[in-house]
């Protein structure tokens, strides 16, 4: 299977891409399905937070470490992720990552303590590192009719589960907190159970082996990435900006329902939070699809990457002041994830391209770093919500995002290269959503 210099995409029979996106072997619907499932979990638990604060008596400080060592983990496991797939196989990788998501969220939902979900949430973040940095090339390599096709299919479950997790959250925890938990633990099991059904090895005979071809990837590999100075410039850009990120997405729940209860609203709870999610989630995959190619071809990615970072250190300034407004802070939650979109996949693209590195060892190295800001954020939000007020972690976010700015404007020059190929395969379309979003 090959993608020709036109992008358009040939089958081993000579067939191209013409078929029906919805034309493909069971095995991608089985990937596509556990990949919505997968995505689901990022805002998953942003509409339990506060339920989870008030019933096991931890304070949002704590609460908030769910992000904390669900990132930590995922993040560093990254790292890892192509040395382990290219060795054991996709169809391995994806089982034993849905196997770890299966028992960890199960665990969570027994828990009787917040540092017991926290334990549990960073095993379900090792099992996601494998599902979802793997899920991609299975994909493309169990399609028929093109991979282009596939891709598309991919990349629309991946939207479906960033935007639906906060609503699935809602409504399960409007039943219980530990709803979301037990709901994502069966789900996951589907989808284990359809991958072992339907989608075949790589060694696997009469023609239906599984056709992801990984070249073996040394250990070393991701860790000597960050040698390359434009490498190493986007990853920590990256991590100041997902300092940001995760700042609006772990503490936003708090100041939502407190300004919800100001209004004399006290049934607005988990259901309330998961619509507003859910909005957020859904400008999110809007743009990551549709508005990071747009704005990149206008303006390139470097000056796409400074304006989006600086309309984001805006609106979180904004935020610090609208933290008590009810319709102010949702509104902003939500055009927050506009911009998050063209941020997530542009970061990405940029990763991918800055140098010749694989594009899994280069996804790899890039998401290992980012994440680091991402787990880092909670604790910071927490600790100055407590000790200055409820607006500051917008003040510290926005002062976090700015310096990514500075980060990338002393770096022009390593990162120059982004520049240079603005129109992307639909594989590496692909790779960069699912390094933004993961």
């Amino acid at each position: 299977m090959s993608v020709s210099p036109g992008n358009e995409t040939q089958t081993e029979d000579g067939q191209g891409a013409q078929a029906s996106v919805l034309k493909q072997p069971r095995a991608v619907w089985a990937v596509a399905f556990a990949a919505v499932i997968a995505f689901m979990g990022i805002g998953l638990v942003d509409p339990i937070l506060p339920a989870i604060s008030a019933e096991l008596d931890a304070s949002p400080a704590q609460s908030m470490l769910l992000f904390t060592s669900y990132l930590f983990i995922t993040g560093g496991m990254m790292f890892f992720t192509s040395f382990v797939s290219s060795r054991i196989g996709a169809k391995t990788t994806l089982l034993i990552g849905l196997v770890l998501i299966v028992a960890f969220s199960a665990l969570a939902g027994f828990s009787g303590s917040v540092d017991q979900i926290i334990g549990f949430r960073a095993g379900w973040g090792l099992g996601n590192a494998l599902f979802i940095s793997t899920a991609l090339s299975t994909i493309v390599g169990a399609a028929s009719g093109g991979a282009e096709k596939a891709i598309i299919l991919y990349e629309a479950a991946l939207g479906v589960g960033i935007a639906t997790g906060p609503l699935l959250g809602g409504l399960l925890g409007g039943i219980s907190w530990r709803g979301p938990f037990f709901g994502t633990a069966v789900l996951m099991a589907i989808g284990f159970i359809a991958i072992v059904i339907l989608l075949p090895s790589e060694k696997s005979g009469g023609g239906k082996s599984l056709k992801t071809s990984p070249e073996p990837i040394k250990l070393s590999a991701t860790f000597r990435a960050l040698g390359r100075p434009g490498v190493l410039v986007l990853g920590i850009a990256a991590l100041l900006y997902n300092f940001g990120f995760f700042i609006l997405l772990a503490y936003s729940p708090f100041p939502v329902e407190a300004a919800a209860a100001k209004m004399g609203i006290e049934d607005f709870g988990a259901m309330g939070l998961g619509y507003v999610f859910f909005g957020w989630g859904m400008c999110v995959a809007i743009t990551s699809v549709f508005g990071a190619p747009l704005l990149t071809k206008r303006l390139g990615r470097r000056r796409s990457l400074v304006v989006s970072l600086v309309a984001l250190a805006v609106l979180l300034f904004v935020m610090a002041f609208l933290v008590e407004s009810f319709v102010g802070i949702i509104v902003c939650v939500i055009v927050a994830g506009l911009i998050l979109g063209v941020l997530n996949t542009v970061f990405t693209e940029s990763a991918m391209e800055v140098s010749d590195l694989p594009r899994p060892v280069a996804s790899g190295t890039y998401s290992g770093v980012r994440f680091i800001g991402g787990a880092v954020a909670p604790i910071v939000a927490g600790s100055v919500s407590e000790s200055i007020g409820t607006g500051a972690p917008y003040f510290f976010g926005a002062g976090v995002v700015l310096l990514s700015v500075v980060v990338i404007a002393i770096g022009w020059k390593a990162v120059r290269r982004v520049d240079g190929h603005i129109d992307e395969t639909p594989v590496d379309e692909a790779y960069a959503l699912t390094g933004g979003d993961a």
